[in-house]
Order: C-alpha cells, then structure tokens, then sequence
C-alpha cells in the first residue's frame, strides 16, 4: 500500500504537516498541523493551517484523524482549528500523560487541568492499529526526545516526528524534562529495522548550506547516511556525541507557549476572571 502525502513546510518553525491521503475523494489524516504564533504580541493566525483546509477541500477529502507525533516543544498545534473546520479525531500517544505530569507542574497549570489524556479524542498505545479509509496505520511508542514521541506507519510510509531528520540534520535533542539519549538509539534503531525501502516523513528540516527544506528520504538512506546514527554507529558513541550537542543548543523560540498548549490538545488555558487567557513564563525553570 502505497498512501499519497502532500507536505507542507512551514518556514517560520521549520515545521513540516502531512496530509496522508488515497486520492480525491478519499478520506485522510493530517499528521502535526501548524498554528502560527507570534510571541511578541501573543497572537494567534491560521495562514499555515488554511493552506492545508484549502487543499484538503480542494481535493475533496474527508478528514478522520489529526494526528500528533508528540507535544511539540516548538509550534503550537493547529488541530482544534482544523477540527471544527473540517472535522476528525484528534489522537496522540497514550504516553502524554506523562508529559503532562512533567510540564503541569514546570507550568503550575490551574488546579482543574487533569494529567490524564482526556483533553485528546482519542490515546494510542504502542502497536495500536487504526484505519484511513481503505489504509491500516500503526502506533510506534519511540521515545527519547520526550516520553510520548509516536510514529505512524501507514502503508509503506512512516512518519517519524522529532525522531529522526533528514540523514544530513541528524536526529532530535534530548534535553527536554523525560528526553534520555539511550532511549532515543534504541527508538531509532526499532524504525531503522523496518524495510529498507520505507519511505521516511519528517517533521521539521533545518537544511544546511546548499540545499532548501526536504522532508521525505527512506530506511535504507537513513541507516546508509544519517550522521549520528547510520549503521556502525554504537549506542555509547550516540549518547556521548547527542549529550555534548545538546548542551550547546539553545531552547526552541515557543517552547514556553508551544508546550502549555500542546499539552492540552492544542487548546489554550482557560480564562482568567478578566476573561483573558494567559500563557506563563516560568523563571529560572526551563
């Protein structure tokens, strides 16, 4: 089975959603949609989502499943928009509970927040299966860059999140609070033993001099090229290296605003007496 993606690249966020699709006319799921965010003014836009309502609806596709790989630490998630627009499930890893433990209590969420899933249509625990229409998807628990990172595989496409990158980026951070380096080798290593020719969707690109944004390669490249875990490349060699760069990276633009919404399914905290909702900063903390 051989799903059809349309990808689309947000370059504010270096943010990549996919569409997973059988054709016009057929139903879909939208895998780690965009909200834009502006941090200065602390305004929401939809311009990244609308791009995707408008090729979904020109295409005629009906959506079941807005699907997350995990809490993103750095763009707000767009499902609650898409799904009062366009309809569909919203599904994440049953793992998010234990996000929600860890960064409830960094952000003191308000005494009514529950740490237990609810705010998301639907958990997956790993080897869950689930249908696209005609599709057969499954759940991957791969964790490491946080504890609730999933991968779809759907048909002979997987979509591997923060996991990995493109075989020239490398692979994701795992300083976050519940990231562990091991963990992360060990998740990768389960992908990189699925079928050399599964094709690899990517959620974000940072391209390197001489190239633009890219975001589908395979098994084989990334076992053949990725330049922290390709083939011969051991779990103590990854966790040394992964561990030193991660020490040098500074913290995603909206982690602060990205996670306290995520967390809750892509919705914001509920209002204040005033009737605003605010988003904390917590100091010193992060």
């Amino acid at each position: 089975m051989t799903p059809i993606v349309e990808s689309f690249f947000d370059p504010r966020t270096a943010t990549v959603t996919h569409v997973v699709h059988g054709g016009p006319g057929s139903p879909c799921a939208i895998i780690d949609p965009v909200l834009d965010f502006d941090m200065a003014s602390g305004r929401r836009r939809t311009e990244s989502a609308d791009r995707v309502a408008a090729f979904i609806q020109a295409q005629g596709l009906r959506v079941d499943w807005l699907l997350e790989t995990h809490a993103h630490a750095d763009h707000l998630s767009a499902a609650p928009y898409l799904k009062e627009k366009l309809g569909g499930r919203i599904a994440i890893g049953s793992h998010i509970r234990d996000v929600q433990r860890i960064f409830g209590g960094v952000f003191n969420a308000e005494p009514a927040f529950t740490a237990d899933g609810s705010q998301f249509d639907v958990l997956f625990e790993d080897g869950a299966t689930f249908g696209i229409g005609a599709m057969d998807a499954e759940v991957l628990h791969v964790p490491g860059h946080t504890p609730a990172c999933v991968a779809f595989r759907i048909g002979d496409a997987l979509f591997v999140g923060d996991t990995l990158f493109m075989p020239d980026v490398g692979t994701a951070r795992c300083d976050f609070p519940g990231g562990d380096a091991a963990t992360l080798f060990r998740s990768i290593r389960r992908l990189l033993d699925l079928p050399d020719a599964t094709r690899v969707f990517v959620c974000h690109d940072y391209p390197p001099a001489g190239r633009g944004p890219a975001w589908e390669t395979t098994v084989a490249e990334q076992r053949r090229a990725n330049i922290h875990v390709k083939d011969g490349i051991s779990e103590a060699d990854f966790v040394t290296m992964r561990t030193a760069r991660d020490r040098t990276l500074d913290l995603p633009a909206l982690l602060v605003p990205s996670v306290q919404v995520n967390m809750r399914a892509g919705h914001l905290p509920p209002p204040e007496s005033n009737g605003v909702r605010y988003l904390k900063i917590p100091v010193d903390r992060l």
